[in-house]
């Protein structure tokens, strides 16, 4: 069908000729006007437009804010309903403008976009109240849990507000997908795969593709090392009966361990036995992630983490842990590899490689590559800024130095206007962006999260068929982390569907109740 005979959504607030209609987003459309629905809806299609199309219908009866949690969405929001809305004033609101700025568009303008902290506060503070308001939407409304702002601003929805909330991830624990339904007075799940059928016509291909590598002999000897040295110390722990000989050691092991050694601080039990645990403790959660960075990164991430210990080593307080660590053998003999070695993480040529190749195949792809830490980010920024026809950009959050939410919109402009063709990005670039023309995007390492691997692998294939690649270490906590997502994504379908049903059993008497136009 060609674009001229596609049909269009056609409502006074919508610009003519601009919006494709869709029977399934018609469908939620009709579902978030009648009842407060969460919408879970896969990536690139149309949470936005399924926003927008009830904002427009909802104008008529009061005012619609709208929340998302970062200021580069917020803009991204802001743009598109300016773009798509005829006659309807959009302002934006974030922690940066001053509150009695704030005040004055909050109540001169039809639709508000924001960040949730700012709001918040002033509802807290009674700055203004969200009287004359009919819609509030929670955009990634996963987050509404525990102190979060979303919680806050819900306790402020007055009755006959309609609430909404949005995500293409809402994640494979049923009690928090249902804390935050009932944090934020949502009591319907509308949901849709990429299987449905009115959803398939729409879906582009996303082949996912596992890259597995085996590790070097360098990595595998510092490896080694670091376990040694690990293994006294966890044999120590279960000495004194602090930990459980069964259980392999972990970090969410040594976590658990630690807070039962606090919790007997705190009883007053500060004998030498509880400190000496807490010690080793700290050690352990220490080599843990040593190994994991040389499993799953490589020597350059290795090295800046170890180097980082030698400095805390160093510290008149707070640096025992860090010196028995550094003055054992085994690390003093992973550090003289890890100084010596020329032998990087074999992701890395492979990762080069891969973009290499999607470059050559054609200039104009667009290639993310996610990566957990900074530290990588940064070597991966450097080693494929000298692949050929590689223009590369890097995407990381503010702190220590980073790039601060206007930059980092920046960039994301530039990508997309073809500036750059690669991105290395981290956690930051996984949420709900707008980077629709990715050809492909590459894990550098799985992450154990269904939440963020569905956020990473929907940043492709949104308006063409799009490629995913894993890399994946043997033997590694990469495996365990690939199988770990995977099956949290599929606990994640089966929990939602059911918790669906018992809404559905239930939450109709509970809507009712919040009725009131």
């Amino acid at each position: 069908m060609g674009a001229s005979e596609l049909e269009t959504v056609s409502h006074p607030r919508i610009a003519p000729g601009r919006v494709e209609e869709r029977r399934y987003q018609t469908a939620m459309v009709e579902g978030c006007l009648r009842e407060n629905t969460r919408v879970i809806l896969p990536t690139g299609l149309g949470k936005t437009v399924v926003a927008l199309r009830v904002m427009a219908e909802m104008l008529s009866r009061g005012r619609v804010l709208i929340l998302a949690p970062t200021k580069p969405l917020v803009d991204q929001h802001s743009r598109f309903f300016r773009e798509m809305m005829v006659d309807t004033t959009v302002a934006v609101m974030t922690g940066t403008m001053p509150p009695e700025k704030r005040a004055g568009v909050f109540h001169g303008s039809d639709v508000i976009v924001s960040t949730p902290q700012c709001v918040s506060n002033d509802l807290e503070t009674g700055r203004y109240t969200l009287d004359g308001f009919s819609l509030v939407i929670y955009d990634e409304a996963h987050r509404g849990v525990g102190n979060y702002s979303y919680v806050t601003v819900a306790g402020h929805c007055v009755r006959g507000i309609r609430c909404m909330g949005m995500t293409a991830s809402p994640g494979s624990d049923t009690k928090r997908v249902e804390e935050v339904c009932n944090n934020l007075s949502l009591f319907r799940i509308d949901m849709r795969s990429d299987d449905d059928p009115d959803v398939s016509p729409y879906v582009f291909d996303t082949y996912v593709n596992r890259i597995e590598v085996n590790l070097p002999e360098d990595l595998t000897d510092v490896v080694r090392l670091l376990r040694f040295n690990l293994d006294r110390h966890v044999n120590e722990l279960v000495g004194l009966r602090m930990m459980d000989r069964g259980r392999p050691p972990s970090t969410k092991h040594m976590l658990a361990v630690g807070a039962m050694l606090q919790s007997r601080l705190a009883r007053g039990e500060k004998t030498a036995m509880v400190f000496r645990g807490l010690s080793l403790q700290s050690m352990c959660i220490k080599l843990l992630h040593a190994i994991n960075l040389a499993e799953t990164q490589g020597m350059s991430a290795l090295r800046v983490y170890m180097e980082k210990l030698i400095e805390e080593s160093r510290q008149q307080k707070g640096g025992r842990s860090a010196k028995e660590i550094v003055d054992s053998a085994e690390f003093q003999g992973a550090y003289g590899i890890v100084m010596r070695t020329r032998v990087e993480h074999p992701k890395v040529s492979r990762v080069m490689s891969l973009v290499s190749r999607l470059l050559n195949e054609d200039p104009s792809n667009k290639v993310i590559v996610f990566s957990q830490y900074r530290d990588t980010c940064e070597m991966l920024v450097s080693k494929l800024s000298s692949v050929q026809g590689a223009r590369v950009g890097k995407l990381v959050g503010q702190s220590k130095g980073g790039l601060k939410q206007k930059e980092q919109v920046e960039l994301l402009t530039r990508f997309r206007s073809g500036e750059f063709n690669v991105v290395v990005s981290t956690s930051v670039g996984e949420e709900g962006l707008d980077v629709s023309s990715t050809n492909a995007v590459i894990f550098y390492e799985p992450v154990p999260s269904e939440i963020r691997t569905i956020q990473r692998r929907g940043r492709t294939g949104r308006k063409n068929d799009g490629e995913v690649f894993v890399m994946i270490a043997r033997g590694t906590l990469d495996e365990v982390f690939d199988r770990s997502s995977n099956d949290k994504e599929e606990a994640m379908r089966e929990g939602l569907e059911r918790l669906n049903r018992e809404f559905r059993m239930s939450g109709r008497g509970r809507q009712s109740r919040l009725d009131g136009f």
